[in-house]
């Protein structure tokens, strides 16, 4: 198994570019390795205001909705993406629980 396959087999939607590189792929990995994690789905890539390419990059992970699925913040400079997390989970309770463990992941 190559190590994004996980990755792969998770990501959806029709946007493919990840902001980040291969730091920005890095986080989306350690989201999809989680076993709650069904799919993983990149938004549209926003720029706000002009500035020199690259700086750190960091993601921020947002409250569940309603039936548990959540949603990432990519940012890269000035650029930021939203990335939609979909769960297995049916419940926000559920949600909350998979995001304080992924924030957990992204602590180590």
């Amino acid at each position: 198994m190559t190590p994004n396959s996980t990755l792969q087999s998770k990501l959806g939607g029709s946007h493919s570019t990840i902001i980040g590189g291969r730091h920005g792929k890095k986080f989306l990995k350690i989201i999809s390795d989680h076993p709650d994690v069904k799919r993983i789905i990149p938004s549209v890539i926003t720029v706000k205001g002009k500035s020199a390419p690259g700086g750190k990059i960091d993601v921020k992970l947002l409250r569940p909705d309603s039936r548990g699925n959540l949603r990432a913040l990519l940012t890269h400079g000035t650029s930021s993406q939203e990335v939609r997390i979909v769960t297995n989970v049916g419940m926000e309770q559920e949600g909350e629980k998979i995001m304080q463990e992924l924030n957990a992941m992204f602590m180590e």
